[in-house]
């Protein structure tokens, strides 16, 4: 059994790798008082005169929304909400693990940036955080740069920071073991994607998108012209040349 026959026999046993769990005690009658009615009208009333004592009486200080439309998932590109939602859900324990903060797997059904946003303010009062994970480029730098402007929590696009900080923290490592600078290197980025079009670094940064290895060259977009310009209309392996980095960060099977 390979890895993947064994995470999907797991996946059919767990059936969802989160649950909710209860910190109030609710062992009786007046548990119940103290937890749900009549009890709990008095937080709420608190809550109505200043709606920041949320952070004080209730979950919202710890937990956070994984929020995806299912259309750039890992190396597996558009496969839609429902399939996205493992990931969202293994993000979710991720952030439970290693920081103790409670997250909730939200995966909508609609690719309309603003419908995404607006969704996502109006789901914005239960949460302290909001992550976006595998929103496809350039859809995403729209979405997070609106959702910041316009809520008052914090909001993080796990591709475009978390995956490009690393993938460039990785580059300059590299750089710095050969004695070349960031500034003027020339980077072959495959994948103008979040992650591939964001935090590229590099004075000469080609980028190439979608059929990268069968000749397109990255759709023009805000996004995408942040790393410098697109690659020509020819292969992937022609771009290489001269290059003193390649970033991969494609679709799987793109490239060549």
């Amino acid at each position: 059994m390979d890895v993947y026959e064994k995470a999907l026999l797991l996946h059919e046993q767990w059936q969802g790798k989160l649950s909710t769990e209860l910190k109030a005690k609710l062992e009786n009658a007046e548990d119940l008082t103290y937890a749900y009615t009549p009890g709990v009208a008095r937080p709420c009333m608190e809550i109505s005169k200043d709606p920041s004592l949320a952070y004080k009486y209730t979950s919202k200080a710890n937990t956070i929304a994984v929020i995806s439309d299912g259309t750039a998932v890992l190396g597996l590109g558009d496969i839609g909400p429902e399939a996205a939602m493992p990931v969202m859900e293994g993000k979710c324990c991720l952030f439970k693990k290693f920081g103790g903060v409670n997250a909730v797997p939200i995966v909508l059904d609609t690719k309309d940036p603003k419908e995404i946003i607006s969704i996502v303010k109006a789901l914005a009062p239960t949460f302290g955080g909001i992550n976006l994970e595998d929103i496809s480029s350039p859809r995403c730098v729209e979405i997070e740069r609106t959702l910041i402007d316009e809520l008052d929590i914090p909001v993080f696009h796990d591709d475009q920071h978390g995956t490009a900080i690393a993938c460039l923290a990785g580059v300059k490592g590299a750089l710095r073991l050969v004695k070349k600078d960031l500034a003027t290197a020339k980077i072959v980025v495959n994948g103008a994607g979040a992650a591939g079009a964001v935090g590229s670094g590099g004075g000469g940064c080609p980028c190439c998108s979608g059929g990268a290895g069968r000749g397109s060259a990255a759709e023009p977009g805000r996004s995408r012209r942040r790393t410098g310009q697109s690659a020509p209309d020819h292969g992937l392996q022609i771009r290489h040349q001269g290059g003193d980095v390649v970033r991969s960060l494609g679709a799987s099977g793109a490239g060549g």
